[in-house]
């Protein structure tokens, strides 16, 4: 249905659930539906001072079809080998966006095999509807911000937000640089004039959310509420990175109790020397600019830390839910203001609804469309959505609510549907009319 003034998703979008097997309609060219991915075993080794990368990586996946050909996402870089389950007999011919693999042997329904690529070039990042996304260059050092389409510029994989895997990844850099990738830490060893960095996360991680980060960082080890964690950032801003997460630890403690335990083994912060637009979440870590310490540090961090739940460990289904990740996570602002003492979430949401109400009406928060997905409004009318929900059913309801959606979904993935359906289970009362207010018409409602 066409969007605009009082167009709607119709009631059943809303109500059933279903999860249907379909190209995402955001991003129809990224990824292969015809298998999943199990995991990644990502091997790069990277030149800072010319910007050349080499790498390898086996994918263990599993053929949801009958299979003669299948594809992977990889752009700017070249491939130079692949083998499927070892074979020399694969060929593979690679397009600006895909490569196209055949096996020797076509794979039957439910066939597991793996893929074995090499590739390598200058890696740089792709161009989007979004901007620019993926792998980038920093003044001194890299950068990978993902989300949504921007993987496949540093390792060719199966770029769905719902096709999530475990993630091994070894990183060979000069010496004089640190690495902060996805997942826990096993191993830092020299090799020459270079260090080898291994990380491993065993934790379903959508590709979006796998990221490498290299620059002359020290660290700090952090005790998060029981969560180990860490700060990465030049030692020129030890001053002002310590006070912009000076309460780091405190958000973890208020988060941990609005929305149920951390859901990785560790959380990492890493600051660049260069100024970022945004600040940007990845699997169990988020990346700051130098420009992003200052007064609006606390609400920006607040927002991070919350993705690890909203959208990080629940992931997407879709890219038209993107509500489910970014709305919660600007709600978690909000609590965390009323938590810390300042303004309640009901004062914030006063606040932000005249904003919004001021401008423009066109934006459908079930289904923004790409354009509109990281839109502000999405952002903020859907903490109004969330507090809409809060007035309706209760504190002690909703909270429960976020404490059932978190649980419910840890590591997996859902839809706005799911949602609905979680909220009616918990407060056991038909919630459709209000969620069909704020999701599925255009018009903002009046904040209750």
């Amino acid at each position: 249905m066409a969007r605009g003034q009082g167009a709607l998703v119709p009631v059943e979008r809303i109500v059933t659930g279903a999860h249907l097997p379909a190209p995402d309609a955001y991003a129809p060219q990224s990824g292969d539906l015809s298998y999943d991915v199990e995991s990644y075993d990502i091997q790069i080794d990277y030149k800072p001072s010319t910007n050349r990368l080499s790498g390898r990586v086996v994918i263990n996946a599993v053929a949801r079809r009958p299979l003669r050909s299948f594809a992977l996402d990889l752009v700017g870089l070249r491939a130079n080998k692949v083998r499927v389950d070892g074979e020399r007999r694969t060929s593979f011919r690679q397009g600006p966006r895909m490569l196209r693999v055949t096996p020797a042997a076509p794979l039957a329904l439910d066939d597991r095999f793996s893929i074995e690529v090499a590739y390598a070039g200058a890696p740089s990042p792709r161009r989007s509807r979004w901007g620019t996304i993926g792998w980038e260059e920093l003044e001194d050092g890299v950068l990978v911000a993902a989300q949504p389409t921007g993987a496949p510029t540093w390792f060719p994989c199966n770029d769905r937000p719902d096709d999530k895997a475990a993630y091994r990844i070894s990183v060979t850099t000069d010496a004089a640089y640190r690495v902060v990738a996805t997942g826990e830490r096993r191993e830092v060893r020299r090799a020459g004039g270079s260090l080898v960095w291994t990380f491993e996360q065993p934790v379903p991680t959508a590709t979006y959310l796998a990221t490498v980060q290299i620059g002359r960082y020290v660290e700090t080890a952090l005790e998060l509420d029981g969560v180990p964690g860490a700060l990465h950032h030049p030692p020129s801003l030890n001053r002002e990175v310590g006070t912009a997460f000076a309460d780091l630890g405190a958000m973890m403690r208020a988060f941990q109790h609005a929305f149920g335990p951390y859901p990785l083994g560790r959380y990492d912060v890493v600051v660049t020397a260069d100024a970022l637009e945004i600040p940007l979440e990845a699997q169990g870590m988020a990346v700051f600019g130098s420009n992003h310490l200052d007064g609006s540090a606390e609400r920006l961090v607040a927002h991070e830390l919350a993705h690890q739940w909203f959208g990080n460990s629940v992931g997407l289904s879709h890219w038209r839910d993107i509500w489910l990740n970014e709305g919660f996570a600007c709600y978690a602002e909000w609590i965390w203001s009323e938590a810390s003492g300042g303004p309640t979430a009901a004062a914030r949401a006063a606040v932000h609804h005249a904003r919004v109400a001021a401008q423009p009406q066109d934006l459908l928060l079930s289904d923004p469309g790409p354009d509109l997905m990281f839109d502000d409004r999405v952002y903020k009318r859907g903490a109004l959505t969330l507090h809409a929900l809060r007035v309706r059913v209760g504190d002690r309801a909703f909270f429960e609510i976020l404490h059932r959606w978190c649980a419910d979904h840890r590591h997996g993935l859902a839809t706005t549907e799911d949602f609905v359906a979680c909220a009616e289970a918990v407060t056991d009362e038909p919630l459709a009319d209000l969620f069909m207010r704020w999701l599925s018409h255009t018009p903002l409602p009046p904040l209750p």
